[in-house]
């Protein structure tokens, strides 16, 4: 992180996207997560899950949970969140720091499984997840919040969920699925005007794209 970030991150008058309104938890995350390209296995898990969890409810209302959802699901350590079985389900479900939703659960401890298949499949997660990338020229014109704000997903999310969930998959719709890049940094869809866009940008530049080893 920048000295840059770190120095501005708590600053209300920074010029930032809008969404994280005057929450400091989410515009730290904001500020510090959001957008930034990540290549760790365990990161890009732990979001497409807690995406999961996300449907039907705010990202705010998970990203104050997420402490939680990491103590019970093994910091999303793949292969340990793998073997989990109905017994850790029955206990998640009777927890209520982490939302509740017996679907969401297994969905995650499937997802696990079906992980390390990818793993096996590609070497990576990672060397997976950023074949969809969103190419350049597909990104759009306008930058601004209004027009961010309305696109909730696009051919690559679209893509990215059908694979997923040919996979076997679980709560991965193409919605989710954008989110999901949003976040990850996949795609840079910080507004033209907030402070974090161009080192975003130049983190997306910088990055040395995961290539599949198997």
């Amino acid at each position: 992180m920048s000295n840059s970030v770190s120095d501005l991150q708590h600053s209300s008058a920074l010029p930032r996207c809008p969404w994280p309104s005057d929450d400091p938890l989410y515009q730290h995350y904001h500020d510090v997560e959001w957008g930034r390209p990540v290549i760790s296995d365990t990161r890009l898990f732990e979001k497409i899950c807690l995406e999961g969890f996300q449907s039907g409810l705010s990202w705010i209302t998970i990203l104050r949970k997420r402490e939680n959802f990491r103590a019970v699901f093994h910091d999303f350590d793949i292969p340990k969140v793998a073997i989990m079985d109905e017994t850790d389900i029955e206990r998640l479900l009777q927890d209520a720091g982490i939302i509740r939703h017996r679907g969401k659960i297994s969905a995650t401890i499937n997802n696990a499984q079906r992980a390390l298949e990818i793993q096996a499949e590609f070497g990576s997660l990672a060397a997976y997840f950023w074949g969809f990338e969103t190419r350049p020229e597909h990104r759009p014109d306008d930058l601004s919040w209004d027009a961010l704000r309305k696109l909730a997903e696009t051919d690559a999310s679209h893509a990215l969920s059908k694979d997923l969930r040919k996979r076997g998959f679980k709560f991965v719709g193409p919605t989710t699925c954008y989110a999901f890049m949003q976040a990850m940094g996949l795609v840079n869809d910080h507004t033209i005007d907030c402070f974090c866009r161009s080192e975003v940008e130049a983190q997306r530049n910088a990055l040395v794209r995961p290539m599949p080893t198997r």
